[in-house]
């Protein structure tokens, strides 16, 4: 996730990337932005002033976004290769956690921002078609009377597989988003799917649509946390939930010890030698260091009108879910 290069929205359906043209807009999306050059530059000057930091370096605001977009440009084709040897393959499970806390049901509407490879999104729709299959099997043993014609045009029915659901994925990066299509596509997600071109800050979506809301390390490279989480209370109906996953403080003093030699000796010399990017990992790993502490971002998420604001420690602490409800 990043601070905007240009204001230009773009709606990914099906296999292609389009401009959303003129005043034209989708059920569920805001106003297109149209602010054109002008509106960036304007944009921009306001923000010149306001300094901020990316990893350990002090920058403007403007440049953050530019160097964080340039980031994850540059890591989106290695980025699941790196999350597995980052993280040891326990990203894997962090995200499933993640889900198992979401549960979902037949008919969630969710919205996963900064996640534009997928990895939520295709966990919540394996989630949900497993339950979905689960009760049409129960169904089908209660109606025996059914032919092996009608048995089958239920299970081949891809829309009613969701049972309504849809997950509709929202990343600032145009790389990460056509990571995630082409990962969708090589594993033959295709129903309930819409990907967007939009920003956490700023997102293109009416009031109340989502009942769930999603943010898997991605949140710490926004610029303006707390405007993240305002748009995360708006898009979600009342009673929505927002789920967060996102690394944390440790506060075991060896296992921090170790970490700390982990991520700064080790994650940048992997990025060098796999993605040919030492720089791009040395920003992760001070990004995480830079984010708020557990009781820190649980404040922020109550002083953007969450309630029931709780956060669960994984693995040693290493990461963390928020959640909060929108009541």
């Amino acid at each position: 996730m990043a601070a905007p290069r240009n204001w230009a929205l773009w709606i990914v359906y099906g296999r292609g990337l389009s401009p959303a043209p003129g005043i034209c807009r989708l059920p569920g999306l805001l106003r297109p932005w149209t602010g054109g050059l002008l509106g960036s530059r304007l944009l921009s000057q306001e923000k010149r002033a306001t300094e901020t930091h990316f990893g350990f370096e002090t920058v403007s605001e403007e440049e953050k976004g530019d160097k964080v977009y340039q980031v994850f440009e540059n890591v989106a084709k290695k980025y699941d290769v790196m999350n597995d040897m980052m993280s040891l393959g326990i990203h894997r499970v962090w995200k499933d956690l993640l889900l198992w806390k979401m549960h979902p049901f037949p008919g969630t509407q969710l919205l996963d921002v900064a996640g534009g490879t997928g990895d939520i999104a295709f966990r919540f729709l394996n989630y949900i078609q497993a339950q979905h299959q689960g009760k049409q099997k129960r169904q089908l043993r209660a109606q025996q009377n059914l032919s092996w014609e009608e048995i089958a045009k239920k299970y081949q029915n891809e829309e009613d597989s969701l049972g309504g659901s849809r997950v509709m994925i929202c990343d600032i990066n145009k790389e990460m988003l056509k990571v995630g299509k082409q990962k969708a596509q090589a594993q033959g997600y295709k129903a309930g799917l819409a990907w967007v071109l939009g920003d956490a800050e700023e997102l293109p979506f009416d009031d109340n649509k989502f009942d769930v809301y999603t943010i898997a390390f991605g949140i710490r490279n926004v610029t303006h946390i707390d405007r993240a989480l305002q748009e995360a209370h708006r898009v979600l109906k009342q009673g929505g939930r927002f789920l967060c996953l996102e690394f944390s403080q440790v506060n075991n003093p060896l296992i921090s010890r170790l970490y700390d030699l982990y991520s700064f000796q080790v994650i940048p010399v992997i990025g060098e030698v796999i993605a040919g990017d030492w720089k791009s990992y040395q920003y992760l790993v001070e990004s995480i260091r830079r984010f708020p502490s557990q009781e820190e971002f649980k404040l922020m998420i109550e002083d953007a009108g969450f309630q029931k604001v709780t956060y669960e420690s994984l693995t040693s602490g290493i990461v963390a879910i928020h959640s909060g409800f929108k009541l």
